[in-house]
């Protein structure tokens, strides 16, 4: 009897415990500074004119045209495209001003609660797919900012498809789980210890750039690891280390090169292609030089992964010599015989960080489907790379592959041929080209 009071009492506890974290969780307080007026079109003032700019900087700072404006399509912030996770696709929404599709009748309380909170308009619970983990972060000021800037947009009467996941993931009312779990309700705390560059820069990646987003390994219901900012796997791309590890991360970049990567999409070693490339096109190139900056002196101060540099593969391996025939006839056009490329054009191969993690997925996608580096204004030129797939068997790109991961003092782990594999139908791309 005593035995089962004392459960009972630890039961009531844990209970008690659980129902205060999952309150504290979804406490959306923070979001009672915004009006509660819907805000009708009007002709702004200058002082709303100059917060409109400055949320157009948030919104730029924040990326919101990645998610919510269809690729190649004339309907800005319109939504409508479908974010790619494991559990299924997830419909980015309308949030341009229009009454009957977008956020035409939200308050501005609406807004804040969206963006930093995750909960809709009706108090629904949104997928974490909308980074409002990060985004809880925003200032208040840089939130009024923003939602002033939402407001400014040209309408666009779009209605987005619905999201449909499998079950269980179509029960939205499980995010409070998941929030209880992977989201702090806080937002961003200067640490008087550093220097205002390291806050800026720290705020910036923490909050609206939500860097963690994609270079943060995720587990299996999709929260972050404690991996900080180590890399993850993106389906067809690896978002690489961005900490100061001097082998799989930025540690042997100068911060200036940190911040021509961001400002022009290349600097000596690497080009940004794929979902960074759009990243730097649409967001980090218009930054101001300061921000770049800021955003360089976090990440060159955050705790280093602990990925050691291992054995390279044997220059003498089948694989290998596989691997240089490939390269000479394909690559060295543009990356050269000693892998060190063209500047701001075809990447440098030699201490590639991008090149040297476990995870291959991006160097594979690379060779078969061919791309293209960020357009900038500092480097409108670019440079692209043409699709190999029609060329290449799986064996020669896992040969290639493995062959630019372990020369000029690369080294990593062999790709197999079934990775190759995996990815061209992935991709959806045909097999190579019969001579037949």
């Amino acid at each position: 009897m005593k035995k089962t009071k004392i459960l009972a009492g630890v039961a009531v506890i844990a209970g008690a415990v659980a129902a205060g974290a999952l309150w504290i969780n979804g406490d959306t307080s923070a979001d009672d500074v915004a009006s509660n007026n819907v805000l009708t079109r009007q002709l702004p003032t200058a002082a709303d004119a100059a917060a409109i700019e400055r949320g157009r900087y948030v919104a730029i700072a924040s990326d919101c045209t990645a998610c919510h404006t269809m690729p190649e399509s004339k309907l800005p912030l319109a939504g409508g495209y479908s974010i790619s996770t494991p559990f299924g696709g997830i419909y980015a929404s309308n949030i341009t001003p229009d009454v009957e599709t977008g956020i035409g009748n939200w308050t501005e309380r609406d807004f804040f609660r969206a963006v930093r909170h995750g909960k809709g308009k009706e108090g629904e619970h949104l997928y974490p797919a909308m980074p409002y983990n990060a985004y809880v972060k925003l200032t208040d000021r840089d939130m009024h900012d923003l939602w002033m800037y939402m407001r400014s947009v040209k309408p666009i009467k779009y209605q987005v498809p619905e999201t449909n996941l499998g079950f269980p993931y179509n029960i939205r009312l499980a995010m409070m789980g998941w929030n209880l779990l992977f989201f702090k309700n806080s937002g961003f705390q200067v640490d008087p210890n550093q220097s205002v560059a390291w806050n800026r820069g720290a705020y910036l990646v923490e909050g609206p750039a939500h860097c963690a987003a994609c270079h943060t390994a995720k587990n299996l219901i999709g929260g972050d690891s404690s991996d900080y900012l180590q890399g993850s796997n993106l389906g067809e791309w690896h978002a690489p280390d961005i900490t100061p590890n001097p082998h799989t991360g930025i540690g042997g970049w100068s911060a200036q090169q940190v911040v021509d990567y961001l400002k022009l999409g290349s600097n000596h070693v690497a080009v940004a292609s794929g979902p960074m490339a759009e990243a730097v096109t649409n967001s980090t190139q218009h930054l101001t030089d300061e921000d770049l900056k800021a955003i360089a002196v976090y990440l060159k101060q955050v705790p280093a992964s602990k990925t050691t540099r291992p054995q390279p593969v044997a220059a003498d391996s089948a694989q290998m010599k596989m691997g240089e025939n490939v390269y000479s006839a394909n690559c060295t056009a543009c990356h050269n015989s000693d892998g060190k490329g063209i500047p701001n054009l075809a990447a440098s191969l030699a201490g590639n960080p991008g090149l040297l993690a476990e995870d291959a997925s991006s160097i594979i996608t690379t060779v078969l489907q061919g791309g293209r580096g960020a357009v900038t204004a500092g480097n409108p030129t670019s440079g692209a790379m043409p699709s190999f797939a029609w060329k290449l068997s799986d064996e020669q790109v896992a040969a290639a592959a493995t062959y630019l991961r372990n020369s000029w003092g690369n080294a990593a782990s062999a790709v197999n041929p079934d990775e190759v594999a995996k990815a061209r139908a992935q991709l959806k791309l045909p097999p190579q080209m019969s001579a037949h």
